[in-house]
């Protein structure tokens, strides 16, 4: 019989975890405040503790998910109810609320779009069309660079996982970096692995699909102003930013990181047999290919060809994927490749939102947030980079874009509404907020992604932090630019 393997307590998830319920305490047990209800506070204090445990990574995410759900089932289950005061909530209704989360449609979505990850790694149809690419960019130092870059835009359209497209990529750029005889611990080797992060994470902004960050914004954005926001919408706003980034990050990279040579001798002719050893495409690559077409195609012709919803398509995508003779995979090659804790996060990141607006939570931290920043004094633009900046310091501390949006996004829904500023389109500017959650450039821990290609050892967290804050600064700089033009034209802004 093997031993039970239990996950070390060191002293820093203690101080973390220490941190968190100590936070929680002061928050559930401070006077309670004029206009927020008993429940609200409590919703509050048990944000406090999430935000800090998220940061601390005092516990992993999915331990921290089954924490949360029992702290809102017992901590709003004795709380007065929000209907009649003179009762308790209970702790049956509480869970029901803590799980909500669990039977949204975005969460459907997200967990479909981890199958087709799973597809696609199976299959091995990413790795072959990021050779494909790869193969057609030539052997000169900076265009494997742009090439690196390329693939991280194309495969964001079919792989809808930060995490599972730099997973796919990183073994092929290591591969590369064997085959061309380049040191690991050379430029080259760090400009291409760190270009393989950042590249992802940059398109993370331009596709709706790509990350899962997103559906938790959209999904608030629904539920809190009304608005569906079409994967072509999406695209069409958040694409332009997404396209001059990956030319700010080429050149950034290549200026920060120079290669030490120009030119790879028979660098061509290595990518090249790294693609024949995949052989002939397969019936399976064949048959995934054509259902990710067909899924592209409805999603982005959704309310302009016809009503089916991103979910509703996704999900019919992963039912013939996993049909018997028509499929690609069985649902046990599938479910060893799906990451479940994410999904489970996912789920509890929701509910977290939606109790966080139902006990008046949202509303209360809103008005506070108004008042503290003087926000109600602001222009649109004004109030952009003083949320972007927020956010772009917060996230220093969070390793879950995930984390940061189901947290942020329903009270920065609720400060745009307690504004009541005329002509403003919240729907919009929450868009463009959300645009920054998805940024995470600095610190390797900043995103999954980021651990993913440093675990490489191709590069140090100096030269990631080095790239990233220049990278940072000009894509906040490109959040007020467009704020100013494309987005104010297209009435993001206004």
């Amino acid at each position: 019989m093997s031993a039970t393997v239990l996950e070390p307590m060191t002293r820093g998830k203690f101080l973390g975890l220490s941190a968190a319920v100590m936070a929680m305490a002061a928050v559930m047990f401070m006077p309670q405040p004029a206009g927020l209800p008993v429940a609200g506070q409590r919703m509050l204090a048990i944000l406090a503790f999430a935000v800090i445990v998220w940061m601390s990574e005092a516990v992993n995410y999915s331990i921290s998910s089954a924490l949360i759900m029992v702290l809102v089932a017992i901590g709003l289950g004795f709380a007065p109810d929000l209907a009649n005061p003179k009762i308790l909530m209970g702790t049956n209704k509480a869970l029901g609320m803590a799980l909500s989360g669990f039977s949204n449609t975005a969460f459907a979505l997200v967990g479909g779009a981890m199958f087709i990850s799973a597809a696609m790694m199976l299959t091995g149809l990413d790795k072959r069309l990021a050779l494909l690419i790869l193969s057609k960019v030539g052997a000169k130092t900076n265009r494997i660079l742009a090439g690196v870059i390329l693939v991280g835009f194309i495969l964001s359209f079919f792989v809808p996982s930060t995490t599972a497209r730099v997973s796919c990529m990183v073994p092929i750029v290591m591969g590369i970096i064997v085959a061309f005889g380049v040191s690991v611990k050379s430029r080259f080797a760090a400009v291409l692995m760190i270009a393989t992060a950042q590249a992802d994470s940059i398109w993370n902004v331009g596709i709706k699909t790509a990350a899962a960050q997103n559906m938790i914004a959209v999904n608030f954005i629904e539920k809190q102003l009304g608005h569906s926001i079409t994967w072509l919408e999406w695209f069409l706003a958040a694409a332009p930013f997404a396209l001059v980034m990956s030319v700010v990050l080429y050149f950034i990279l290549l200026k920060m990181l120079p290669p030490e040579v120009k030119e790879i001798p028979g660098g061509h002719e290595a990518i090249e047999r790294e693609l024949n050893k995949l052989g002939p495409m397969s019936a399976s690559e064949k048959k995934l290919m054509l259902i990710s077409m067909g899924l592209l195609f409805f999603w982005s012709t959704e309310k302009v060809l016809h009503d089916l919803d991103t979910s509703t398509t996704t999900l019919a995508a992963i039912a013939l994927m996993l049909m018997p003779g028509v499929g690609v995979m069985c649902w046990k090659q599938a479910q060893a490749k799906v990451a479940w804790g994410t999904i489970v996060l996912f789920g509890v990141g929701i509910s977290l939102g939606q109790v966080l607006l139902t006990t008046k939570a949202a509303d209360w931290l809103a008005q506070y947030i108004v008042s503290a920043f003087g926000l109600q004094a602001m222009s649109s633009l004004g109030i952009i980079a003083v949320l972007a900046a927020f956010l772009i310091v917060i996230h220093l501390g969070f390793a879950s874009a995930t984390g940061l949006s189901a947290a942020m996004i329903p009270i920065v829904i609720s400060v745009f509404q307690a504004l009541k500023a005329p002509g403003l389109n919240i729907v919009g500017m929450t868009m463009i907020i959300q645009y920054v959650i998805c940024f995470g450039f600095i610190l390797p821990v900043n995103a999954p992604q980021n651990m993913v290609a440093y675990s490489t050892e191709t590069f140090e967290a100096k030269d990631f932090i080095r790239t990233g804050i220049p990278i940072t600064l000009a894509a906040y700089a490109g959040i007020i630019l467009m704020s100013m033009t494309y987005w104010n034209w297209i009435g993001l802004v206004r």
